[in-house]
């Protein structure tokens, strides 16, 4: 095998923490060139997040508290990915609690790793259309502070560029959508 291409060996892996939405191990590698270190992972199930798009054109994003930063930002709708659950069901049943819309038409924008440094976390995003405001919209869980907010594309784009607190996750699925906002 060419220089480079070799994985690390796991010598050890210590499950430090079991919770609900992701765990946290230690693992010791040996690296290609024999070296041997500690490395610290978050091994999390995944998300989905959807891309949602009303017929006049509008972006639907909530804006929602997040305790690790102490401050709300906004984000595109998004959900942790239950064990054997396809990550479409799991984006379908979160944008009806977190923004009370469900979508008549989905399509698959992509994938990507979240944080790879540090986390095996990737998000599924998919660009929801044929936006329908429910009757009843569903309970909201009660440990999420969420408002729904409406923007065009052009405002969330000058939103990003002016430095508004906007997480990674909405960014990068805003510019995999932009070919369908145009």
């Amino acid at each position: 095998m060419p220089l480079g291409r070799e994985l690390p060996q796991l010598l050890k892996q210590c499950l430090f923490y079991k919770g609900r939405k992701f765990d946290f191990e230690v693992n010791r590698l040996r690296l290609p060139n024999q070296a041997e270190g500690e490395w610290e992972c978050i091994r999390h199930p995944g998300g989905a997040l959807a891309v949602p798009i009303t017929k006049t054109g509008k972006l639907v994003l909530v804006r929602q508290y997040r305790f690790a930063i102490q401050r709300r930002i906004l984000e595109f709708p998004a959900g942790t990915v239950e064990i054997n659950e396809d990550p479409l069901k799991t984006i379908q049943r979160e944008i009806e609690e977190e923004t009370g819309y469900s979508a008549q038409k989905w399509d698959r924008l992509g994938e990507f790793f979240l944080a790879p440094g540090y986390s095996d976390e990737i998000i599924y995003a998919f660009l929801a259309r044929d936006l329908e405001k429910l009757e009843t919209p569903p309970k909201k869980d009660e440990d999420e502070d969420i408002e729904t907010v409406l923007l065009t594309p052009e405002e969330l784009e000058k939103a990003i560029l002016q430095g508004e607190a906007i997480d990674a996750k909405t960014i990068s699925s805003f510019i995999l959508a932009r070919p369908f906002l145009l």
